[in-house]
């Protein structure tokens, strides 16, 4: 061994000496500020193989501009020996400082003339000394295909080039043995105070071969023979020296590494290879485990378990069916042995096999009055004859006071716990003697305040109304029957009769004609507008009014014509925070929208309402969430409390762009935030109850508001489409409250 070492040491050497001849001598900088080298060089200096190689120098605050120059100088002089292409030796340098400043990569360029620039044109960043750091990124990111090194699959040797002055600020031991282990080949230059058991902790083995240590930077140059004969040799390493790998000895600049066969790893030792887990790597069809044997497998059970005839699937052990448990009742196999059970109001006796009945009763303390009798289950109480078990399960009572005839009810009896009790049916009350019963008169007081007739129930007195004419909902006054069912009213839809008289009104769509009887459809059509509701979701609405508010918008979902080219909705949630829960843009169908509601989760936490409108604001109306251009826009800002933030200045800056904000309070709404927050004149469209009774104004307002200065026949679709949809939220509203949906 000693004599393979001694010949390759001799042949390193004889190439060095022979290369050193004919290679092109670097120049040393003239000055402190300029690095200058040897560039007319013989064509081919070197047989070098192809190499993917990274520069990776230290560029610290302690290394002085001239130094600096001279550590360019050395780079530049040693690339003479590298034949540098796509196909050849590809170069990539970084330099490294408290943070790490990539150069150019190992594909950034493709000829040597372009290094050499790239190198002149560095800048000393003079900062710390973070090389660990440095060194993860040339292994994660320097040495990926991304970043030009060649597939693995190639063999083309990785090679990593550290140059450094100091001490490192950060640990290198581990993550330079991980660079190592991924297959990179370092060579750890260091100048000066570097400590070299640090380089030799970074730096391939051998150490003989991969790290160096000179005193100064002028000493730098002293390297470049070392490395002619490292890069330019093209004497394969294995076939000289005596490798020991027991598969595969592949060869690398001054070196060389071992490598196994298919279907096997290498040992610690570096050399030696043994069997992967054939386990991973086969089909075994082991059904529980699988167990790597020394160039094979063999498949095994769980306990309580036997591996099948076909050596894979396993069978669970049925240990009671071997005849032998003894158990007395039952017999329960358990992984690896069974277990004896005794039946329901049986326990196990201290053998484990046989069973004894229980007697929930022979510990006394079942508290029972009378008598006892003991179950499966417990120790039930009972009564003697005449008697019958009270509640408390325990406790007697005598039964049946009315059982012997003589209560002398007049209608009805009732046995309770202490006697027996008269009653009487449904419309009659019981007279003083407890016995007899008497007809109810509700009427008899005269408090019933009919208008015009009265009749006597078994519940109450109620009213009624002579012919033609029928009860008003306060149940005591009359009105005329519904007029439209007697006279021939000529309404093309509906007729609704009035007190005293009839209206004709038209369906969902149509508008009443001048005659006041038939229908037309608008001239515009459903009006088109982007509408976003701003819903107040926080606590103090809890989760059942909730529920009603997603009801109230579905209502208002189902009077618009929702369509890609008809109106569209958005609708964002807030509490604490704002959530939105699908953009104008999302859908363009009135199911779809309803369905978003209706998945919507209650967030149930504080109130900012200003946070809300500013987000409607910035993004609800915006193009990204799917606002037009043109089309007006609407919000309707729907709360129950106090704003924990300010209101006011996201308000006014939403009305000023264009928004026409309608505020609907409810319950603990503050009124003046609520006029903060509408438009003008914000009595127009604030709109306040603790209930939804009062809404049925709101079309005449609007349309008084909206209409006011006759709009020009072009606006006239907006302003009517405006107005149609004031109508179709109304009477929304409307049936929403008379059905109970809402409050």
């Amino acid at each position: 061994m000693r004599s393979l070492a001694f010949g390759l040491f001799c042949l390193l050497c004889c190439n060095a000496v022979r290369l050193d001849r004919r290679r092109p001598r670097p120049i040393a900088a003239r000055g402190r500020n300029e690095t200058t080298v040897q560039t007319k060089a013989v064509e081919n200096p070197c047989k070098a193989i192809p190499l993917d190689f990274v520069f990776v120098i230290d560029s610290s605050r302690s290394i002085r501009p001239h130094d600096y120059e001279k550590v360019k100088t050395f780079i530049v002089n040693l690339l003479q020996f590298l034949k540098i292409g796509p196909d050849d030796t590809r170069v990539g340098l970084l330099q490294y400082g408290s943070e790490i400043q990539p150069e150019f990569s190992l594909k950034t360029y493709t000829t040597k003339a372009e290094v050499e620039q790239a190198v002149r044109n560095m800048k000393h960043l003079a900062t710390g000394t973070m090389t660990g750091l440095a060194i993860q990124y040339t292994m994660e990111t320097s040495f990926t295909e991304e970043d030009g090194a060649r597939p693995a699959n190639l063999q083309i040797p990785r090679i990593a080039m550290i140059v450094t002055d100091g001490r490192p600020q950060d640990t290198v031991e581990e993550i330079a043995a991980q660079a190592r282990e991924a297959g990179i080949q370092i060579f750890a230059i260091g100048v000066g105070r570097v400590d070299m058991d640090t380089l030799k902790t970074i730096g391939s083995e051998p150490h003989s071969e991969h790290v160096h240590l000179v005193a100064n930077f002028s000493q730098i140059e002293t390297l470049i023979s070392v490395f002619q004969s490292k890069l330019c040799g093209a004497t394969e390493m294995c076939e000289v020296v005596d490798h020991q790998c027991q598969h595969i000895c592949v060869s690398s600049p001054a070196s060389y590494r071992c490598k196994c066969r298919k279907g096997f790893i290498l040992n610690p030792d570096g050399k030696t290879c043994k069997a992967e887990d054939m386990c991973a790597v086969v089909d075994h069809g082991c059904e529980h485990i699988c167990a790597n044997l020394p160039d094979s497998y063999e498949c095994r059970c769980r306990p309580g378990y036997q591996l099948n005839i076909d050596l894979k699937k396993c069978n669970l052990i049925d240990y009671c069916d071997l005849g032998n448990h003894g158990c007395e009742h039952n017999c329960v196999s358990v992984p690896e042995s069974y277990i004896c059970r005794c039946k329901k109001g049986y326990m196990l006796n201290l053998d484990g096999k046989t069973c004894s009945k229980i007697d929930h009763c022979a510990d006394g303390t079942h508290g029972c009055e009378q008598e006892f009798e003991n179950t499966d289950d417990s120790c039930l109480c009972k009564c003697r004859k005449g008697f019958t078990l009270r509640s408390d399960g325990k406790t007697c009572k005598k039964i049946d006071h009315c059982a012997d005839g003589t209560h002398g009810c007049e209608q009805e009896f009732m046995n309770t716990e202490d006697s027996c009790v008269c009653k009487c049916r449904k419309g009659f009350t019981l007279r003083p003697d407890g016995k007899t019963c008497k007809k109810i008169d509700h009427c008899a007081d005269g408090t019933h305040g009919c208008e015009q007739e009265f009749m006597n129930t078994e519940d109450s007195c109620v009213c009624k109304c002579r012919k033609g004419f029928t009860l008003r909902p306060d149940g005591k006054t009359c009105k005329s029957v519904d007029v439209c069912q007697t006279v021939d009213h000529g309404c093309e839809h509906q007729c609704v009769s009035t007190n005293d008289s009839y209206v004709c009104r038209c369906f969902e769509g149509f508008m009443l004609a001048e005659d006041g009887k038939s229908c037309k459809k608008p001239e515009c059509g459903d009006g088109v507008m982007d509408l976003v509701f701003v819903i107040d979701g926080s606590k103090s609405l809890g989760p059942a009014n909730f529920e009603l508010v997603k009801q109230f918008v579905n209502g208002i979902v189902d009077s618009l014509e929702i369509s890609r080219t008809g109106t569209h909705v958005g609708l964002i949630q807030y509490s604490t925070k704002v959530r939105t829960e699908f953009t104008l843009g999302k859908y363009t169908t009135a199911q779809d929208i309803k369905q978003a509601v209706s998945r919507m989760q209650y967030m149930g936490r504080g109130s900012m309402t200003g946070s809300a409108i500013r987000h409607m604001f910035e993004f609800s109306f915006s193009a990204k969430e799917g606002a037009r251009l043109n089309i007006p826009r609407v919000c309707i800002v729907f709360t129950d409390g106090r704003s924990q933030d300010d209101v006011s200045e996201w308000a006014n800056k939403a009305k000023n762009s264009g928004v026409t904000v309608y505020a609907l309070g409810v319950g603990k709404a503050i009124e003046q935030e609520l006029r903060e927050i509408a438009s003008e004149p914000d009595e127009k469209h604030l709109y306040y109850a603790e209930d939804f009774e009062n809404m049925g104004e709101i079309t005449q307002k609007l349309k008084s508001r909206i209409c006011k200065d006759k709009p020009s026949d072009e606006n006239m679709c907006e302003c009517e489409n405006v107005i149609m949809f004031q109508n179709q939220v109304t009477e929304k509203l409307k049936n929403l409250v008379q059905n109970n949906i809402l409050f």
